[in-house]
């Protein structure tokens, strides 16, 4: 017994450096004399606790919505397929939900964010509901305005009917947007009606309901192989962003580190996308459920309005501001820090030196 104790003493004498045998427990000392197999066994079990016990504590579970399973906002889906959110602490669950439901399940905390920024979001924000945008990926709609063949120019389109998904939102700042570039009264010189969804908008056109609409990939590649026209893309003549990330002001007052690393993972995720074509059509191939043409055409339509930068969000949110408050008959002065914090945005750029 002597020498089986002198041999647990020697091999554990780290665990036991301020203690004296004597004022050992009976469970304590019975561990001290377990032979070499046993302790590894104990060991090991421990470790594993350790491990597992320290990535359930350091995961924190979020809920991000977005409106559609649509190309302009594939930054968080391709951050969670490619493990940027994961990197980054996160857990993340993705739902798809109405602009207005999401904005009342994230000032209620339902949801902990929500991806679309247009006019349901900035109204909200405006008319004192409690969130903000705290990001933009996506400064630029990736729209474009599609007419039946026989429109091949905006000034063609005069008395004409568009269709939008509702009035106030991307869509239809953008048709206004793109039509005032091409010499029309926005207001006087079009019709505009709410038909919903993308899809929605491409049956119309296609069923002759109406003249021209406002579509996104894959549809406007769709269309033009049935021969419809493109007659201008929204990126080239507005900054106004489509996509970024919003939070409840509950949410950037108490976890503003959370926003942090919820926003790297998206600066991540833009950044595959601009640097890695082959992975994100394969992406956008099991996604949206898209052939690989179709996939092809999509990613070379929308790669380039992939941007974080910080200012020119800031400058796109002005636009969505004064644009929203059109359509809400405002007056006032809306100051930026009313609907934006780009705060956090900054920072995490700062943080991944990618500015």
């Amino acid at each position: 017994m002597k020498r089986r104790g002198k041999w647990a003493l020697n091999n554990f004498r780290f665990a036991i450096l301020d203690l004296r045998l004597s004022e050992l427990s009976q469970e304590t000392v019975g561990i001290l004399f377990l032979n070499k197999k046993e302790m590894c066994k104990v060991i090991v079990v421990c470790f594993a606790i350790f491990i597992l016990g320290t990535s359930a504590e350091a995961a924190d579970k979020i809920r991000i919505s977005m409106t559609g399973f649509a190309v302009q906002f594939m930054t968080f889906p391709l951050a969670q397929k490619r493990g940027f959110l994961k990197e980054e602490g996160l857990e993340t669950e993705i739902l798809r939900i109405s602009a207005a439901a999401g904005r009342s399940a994230l000032s209620g905390g339902e949801i902990d964010y929500s991806t679309g920024i247009g006019g349901t979001v900035i109204g909200g924000a405006l008319s004192g509901i409690p969130i903000k945008v705290v990001a933009c990926f996506v400064p630029a709609p990736v729209l474009a305005l599609v007419a039946r063949s026989e429109f091949k120019t905006i000034q063609s389109l005069k008395g004409k009917t568009v269709a939008i998904l509702i009035a106030g939102g991307v869509a239809h700042f953008a048709a206004r947007a793109i039509v005032r570039h091409g010499g029309l009264d926005s207001e006087k010189d079009l019709k505009y009606l709410a038909v919903g969804p993308p899809d929605a908008r491409y049956a119309a056109l296609s069923q002759g309901l109406v003249e021209a609409a406002v579509l996104g990939p894959p549809f406007d590649f769709e269309a033009r192989k049935k021969g419809y026209n493109v007659l201008a893309r929204a990126d080239e003549v507005i900054v106004f962003p489509e996509t970024g990330l919003v939070a409840s002001t509950k949410k950037i007052q108490e976890q503003p580190d959370q926003i942090k690393r919820v926003i790297r993972a998206g600066i991540k995720a833009n950044r595959y996308i601009r640097g890695n074509r082959d992975g994100t059509v394969q992406f956008l191939n099991e996604w949206l459920k898209l052939s690989r043409e179709a996939a092809s055409a999509t990613y070379d339509s929308v790669v380039r309005v992939y941007d974080e930068d910080a200012n020119t969000c800031e400058k796109g949110l002005r636009l969505v501001v004064d644009e929203t408050k059109k359509t809400m008959k405002m007056s006032r002065e809306v100051p930026l820090d009313e609907i934006a914090d780009l705060s956090l945005f900054r920072e995490a750029q700062r943080q991944t030196g990618l500015r």
